[in-house]
């Protein structure tokens, strides 16, 4: 069983929103942080946005601040990221992270490297 699936990205105008699931079932879940990361053609791998396993903490990226919203149910393993006010520099392809951190409860990492598992990815296209 493939550990994660992104989905929801698409093809949205300038100003728009998409709502992005990574399905993470494959995974026990429980005690694991969550991120979720973005590349564009040419460009270093970004964090955007990520997720302490409690719920209870989140970190975002400063150009994402007061536009995207990450989420959690962990009952359903599932992690969102809910993107508001779209810009064409959001354009790339949305990975989603995982990795488990019992330890750590309040904590999580922008850093894709301290994850290890990824998913494949959902690709997000605004268009201006």
């Amino acid at each position: 069983q493939v550990p994660i699936v992104e989905s929801g990205g698409g093809v949205v105008q300038t100003g728009g929103s998409l709502r992005l699931s990574c399905s993470a079932s494959g995974l026990n879940f429980e005690h694991y942080i969550m991120g979720w990361f973005r590349q564009a053609p040419g460009q270093e791998r970004e964090g955007v946005s990520c997720i302490s396993w409690t719920g209870g903490n989140t970190v975002y990226k400063d150009s994402v601040k007061g536009r995207f919203t990450i989420s959690r149910d962990n009952t359903k393993k599932m992690v969102y990221l809910q993107m508001n006010n779209l810009q064409p520099e959001d354009t790339a392809m949305y990975i989603c992270a995982a990795v488990s951190k019992k330890n750590v409860a309040y904590g999580c990492y922008l850093d894709i490297e301290e994850y290890n598992y990824r998913g494949q990815g959902t690709q997000v296209t605004v268009s201006s």
